[in-house]
């Protein structure tokens, strides 16, 4: 178990270090020239190259590259071209807005969509399965910029229930959370019907039902947590599709987090930013995908047995090889 821990841990330097070649050459190659950005449309060519070569911007690719890999080591991730603060401040004031509204709106999403998907599987294709294939499907293709919008003419315009925008107040996160909570809902409650009814077909479950023990036994004891790898598997995603793509749902609500920032910062060709961010995130999303993957041995024995049955047949072979 530890030696698979440290195994994926090792994995994330290559995929990190992927991440940071392909954003870093993508700004170089198309990024357009951040002076204009810096010193406004009627600046002299002699402003401009003095700033470019403060910056370093007339360095080759590789020189750059290189700079940046080595300041990275350090911990520093650049300095704004647009507030001239540290990119990793900046990140760190805006971090908690995201993180409030994805792990609100997972929290939402978990307990609708598996409440709901449990009852879809038990019950199928009654009343209530059908409402909420209904509610699914309509989570996953609409628009979240779209459920805003709604949101905001329902209770804000039309009821004047709750604040449009901001974040000071607790009703602030209503909104949002539930534009995005009905999405990830959605997609939760799709995976844990399917899973559900696959596993309630089991030889084991009838075997249950026969002993006479009780539905809901069943379902949760024995269904339900044998159901329960792909639902995380799902939330998983989830939580970084949040950290990495909320940003039209910030830019709705005038949320200050890390979309709304990532996207202010690319109109800006603030470079040091959009690859801070990006980084950022992509350290985030590798964190959660090797913890998702460590639940996945607790949760299901099966996993855990696969790693310790693979280390005795190595100590055997080695033993009989001993003794000849």
């Amino acid at each position: 178990m530890l030696r698979y821990i440290l195994k994926r841990i090792l994995l994330m330097i290559p995929v990190l270090l992927g991440i940071v070649v392909i954003v870093f050459t993508l700004m170089y190659v198309g990024g357009g020239d951040p002076t204009i950005s810096i010193l406004g449309e009627n600046v002299t060519p002699e402003a401009q190259a003095e700033i470019r070569e403060e910056l370093g911007l007339d360095d080759p690719y590789l020189v750059r590259l290189g700079n940046y890999l080595l300041d990275l080591l350090h911990g520093d991730l650049g300095d704004s071209y647009r507030s001239k603060r540290p990119v990793m401040d900046e990140i760190l004031a805006r971090y908690p807005t995201t993180l409030k509204l994805t792990f609100g709106s997972i929290a939402l999403g978990i307990v609708v969509g598996v409440i709901v998907g449990i009852i879809s599987a038990v019950r199928q294709y009654s009343l209530l399965d059908k409402i909420g294939t209904f509610i699914s499907l309509f989570g996953v293709s609409a628009p979240s910029f779209w459920i805003a919008m709604m949101l905001v003419l329902v209770f804000s315009v039309k009821l004047n229930l709750l604040p449009a925008t901001g974040s000071h107040t607790l009703a602030c996160w209503v909104l949002p959370v539930v534009t995005l909570g009905l999405q990830c809902g959605a997609f939760i409650m799709r995976m844990t019907r399917s899973s559900m009814l696959e596993v309630i077909r089991q030889d084991y479950i009838r075997t249950a039902k026969a002993k006479g023990q009780s539905e809901f036994k069943i379902v949760i004891s024995h269904a339900f947590r044998n159901a329960l790898v792909p639902i995380i598997t799902t939330i998983g995603i989830q939580i970084c599709g949040f950290l990495a793509g909320s940003v039209l749902v910030e830019s709705v609500f005038a949320l200050p987090g890390l979309g709304k920032y990532v996207v202010d910062s690319v109109n800006y060709k603030d470079y040091p930013a959009v690859q801070g961010v990006v980084l950022f995130i992509a350290i985030n999303c590798v964190i959660i995908n090797l913890l998702t993957d460590i639940i996945y041995c607790f949760v299901d024995p099966r996993i855990k047995a696969q790693y310790g049955r693979k280390k005795g047949v190595k100590f055997s072979q080695k033993e009989a090889a001993q003794h000849g």
